[in-house]
């Protein structure tokens, strides 16, 4: 019984670290809530200087926004990948502009990322498999039933449709300005519904995470009794490690 409790706490204790590093992750990748607003800066130079310069000079004022938001990004001790793909993306956009002519090109690749973000999310809500489970579930060693556990599963749904719905609503509003050739409705709607969306939806999918650990580490103190209640699936835990699934 003592090395059944023993093993309990350690594997409870992994579990722990193991939630706490993923949502670190998450939160690190975008480099915080200070780096999405400044991932901003290169698309309201854009606009701004679309205003008052003709194509060239916008592209100039655009690429040493982001060149300066690299520098600033890396001085900020944010991980070089990160700061490397702000500025790759920058300069991925500009050099659209530069091959149509149109400076509408810049929003392009992030109208169609909002797409393909949107229909994976959605399709594994519908299948009965949220995206955000399987990744929770990957990170603590994928052999939890989570999709029995109810509150779990529940958690899930939620972080993961919120994820399909504000990017299928990013793609669609951000399609409708590009297709209108509107540049100034482009970049104010890429900004609103960049950093200030995304951080929303960080902190959604970390909650759910952080439910399903307590869950889980839950089950891991209580396995009998939590096995046995007859109180229901929200207030019974044991369905959730009894199994192997995805």
């Amino acid at each position: 019984m003592d090395t059944d409790t023993t093993q309990s706490t350690d594997s409870t204790q992994r579990t722990t670290e193991a939630e706490g590093a993923t949502s670190q992750q998450i939160i690190d990748q975008m480099g915080g809530a200070t780096g999405l607003a400044l991932s901003t800066t290169p698309v309201i130079a854009l606009v701004v200087a679309h205003l008052f310069l003709p194509l060239m000079p916008t592209l100039a004022v655009a690429i040493g926004a982001g060149a300066v938001l690299f520098i600033v990004r890396l001085v900020r001790g944010e991980k070089v990948p990160s700061a490397i793909g702000s500025l790759l993306g920058v300069a991925l956009a500009a050099a659209l502009v530069i091959w149509t002519g149109s400076v509408r090109e810049f929003f392009v690749i992030g109208i169609w990322v909002a797409l393909a973000i949107s229909l994976p999310t959605a399709i594994s809500v519908l299948v009965g498999r949220p995206l955000t489970g399987i990744i929770w579930n990957a990170a603590h060693g994928g052999e939890h039933a989570w999709t029995q556990d109810r509150p779990t599963f529940r958690a899930h749904v939620i972080a993961t449709s919120a994820i399909a719905v504000v990017h299928a609503a990013k793609f669609v509003v951000q399609q409708w300005m590009y297709v209108a050739g509107n540049v100034t409705a482009l970049g104010i709607a890429d900004t609103v519904m960049g950093a200030p969306l995304t951080i929303a939806l960080a902190l959604v999918v970390v909650w759910a995470f952080r439910r399903s650990t307590k869950r889980l580490r839950t089950t891991a103190a209580h396995p009998v009794e939590t096995a046995t209640d007859p109180r229901g699936d929200d207030a019974a835990t044991g369905d959730l490690i009894d199994g192997r699934t995805l």
